[in-house]
């Protein structure tokens, strides 16, 4: 299986860089500056795909997503801050912390790249029509995902075809993500009708299960449910019978996958650029880095719900031994590490050949649920919850509604997707980040930390852009 989908990836990082992007955050190139061997619909596409293996992926997005977050600490030791990771965990972080910069700069630079491939692709002569929507729908589909980031992280952002100075509302970077999902699940094949060279590729349940979770962070609760739904009985998704093989290469683009991002075994150029090494245990025995560990209280979280199948297979301890035989020295630098990030087959490399998880359905019932709840169809809502549950073997939830399974609902989020890039964003959601934060030791600033900061660097380039309040 591995040999089937590794050709699709060899092809992303080939060119991951014919859509490249000037020294200006925002401002990319156009079309014009490439060469005609390199301006084709398929390789500007797969150049999108190419934004997700970048090294921002292995460092800055692990800051700005769970470090950030009660579920992580900086981790690695104690002298090494990792750039401003130690900022970003103490919530100390301000405009010039360089992973806010990197993030926002990969995620514009993914835009500008399918921007260009789309209009590349709409005149392209000597390809299908067929052919022709599926990469239009595929580039929608990834610009929608890039935009969800920064909408989420900095609410009012440019629209990049629009203004490269100019904040919209972020009601109106919405609408465009929506609009967009809306076009690439019009124009995606179902996940079955892709040839096994292409799994990896974007889909139509990629794009629907993306909208459903952009549906919920508006609080359109209908649409979130129904969307979700749509995917859970398309017959394309099943959840994995074991969680504890979620991450690991036996389950790569398995039944639960949605989507994730590809990676390969190959030395030839890289593939996700040092995610696993720098989130490796350190020391003694140690293959990393050491960064992003887990935290006390995230692990206090699972021991206090009794749920040692998702603990262990989210949770390296030191002195444990890994499925794959790895003993960890007990002395190594910190007690627990990020077991989803471990990479079996080239722990300690540079260029690993995990895939990272971005959607699956594990997720979406949990959307479904949140979503149920909401709408107050509190059987729909417990019985979506208690198939996660039921998983991995807790006794299902009865006899709550309202706002006490709206709370239950939240802490199975935190549970089921731990080190899956989503705390931060969830805490902020919901409202609960000022408490979590202190009952973590960290001082959440109402009215600041709900938005990143706009990077300084980019204010330099546009000091036109206004600053998000309190940095």
């Amino acid at each position: 299986m591995k040999k089937q989908y590794r050709k699709i990836v060899c092809m992303f990082f080939a060119a991951a860089f014919l859509a490249g992007c000037s020294e200006d955050y925002l401002d990319v190139p156009s079309r014009e500056n490439l060469t005609t061997d390199q301006a084709t619909p398929d390789g500007l596409v797969i150049g999108v795909y190419g934004q997700l293996t970048e090294w921002d992926y292995a460092f800055s997005y692990l800051g700005i997503t769970e470090i950030l977050s009660d579920n992580a600490d900086k981790g690695s030791s104690p002298s090494d801050t990792g750039g401003d990771k130690q900022e970003l965990d103490q919530l100390l972080f301000t405009s010039s912390s360089g992973s806010f910069g990197a993030m926002w700069a990969n995620w514009y630079k993914a835009i500008g790249r399918a921007t260009a491939a789309i209009e590349l692709t709409e005149t392209y002569e000597g390809i299908t029509d067929e052919h022709r929507s599926r990469l239009i729908g595929e580039a929608e589909f990834l610009r929608a995902y890039n935009y969800f980031f920064l909408v989420r992280g900095w609410g009012d952002v440019p629209l990049q075809h629009i203004s490269l100075v100019n904040r919209v509302p972020k009601q109106e970077v919405y609408d465009y993500i929506e609009q967009d999902l809306l076009d690439a699940i019009d124009r995606l094949p179902q996940k079955s009708e892709y040839t096994a060279a292409d799994l990896g590729r974007a889909t139509k349940g990629a794009a629907q299960a993306l909208l459903s979770k952009v549906y919920l962070y508006q609080e359109r609760w209908q649409e979130a449910y129904d969307m979700a739904q749509t995917v859970i009985t398309s017959g394309e998704y099943g959840l994995e019978t074991d969680y504890s093989v979620l991450w690991r290469a036996s389950s790569e683009n398995g039944t639960e996958s949605i989507f994730e991002v590809q990676a390969r075994g190959e030395s030839v150029a890289h593939g996700v650029q040092q995610y696993s090494q720098t989130q490796g245990a350190r020391g003694t025995s140690g293959w990393g880095w050491g960064f992003n560990t887990p935290s006390q209280n995230l692990l206090d979280a699972f021991n206090a719900e009794g749920d040692n199948i998702r603990r262990d297979a989210t949770i390296i301890f030191a002195g444990e031994t890994l499925f794959d035989g790895r003993e960890v020295s007990a002395s190594v630098e910190n007690p627990m590490y990020n077991e989803k990030a471990y990479s079996s087959a080239n722990a300690g490399d540079g260029d690993g050949d995990k895939n990272i998880r971005v959607l699956r359905l594990g997720e979406i019932y949990l959307i479904a649920a949140e979503a149920a709840n909401e709408l107050g169809n509190t059987g729909a809502a417990l019985s979506n919850l208690n198939i996660v549950r039921e998983r991995v073997s807790l006794d299902p939830v009865e006899g709550v509604s309202g706002d006490a399974l709206r709370q239950a609902i939240w802490k199975e989020r935190r549970l089921e997707l731990a080190f899956e890039h989503d705390r931060w964003f969830d805490l902020v959601r919901t409202g609960q980040a000022q408490a979590a934060m202190q009952a973590n030791g960290k001082t959440f600033i109402v009215g600041t930390h709900e938005l990143f900061p706009i990077p300084y660097n980019q204010l330099i380039q546009t000091p036109e852009m206004v600053q998000n309040p309190g940095y």
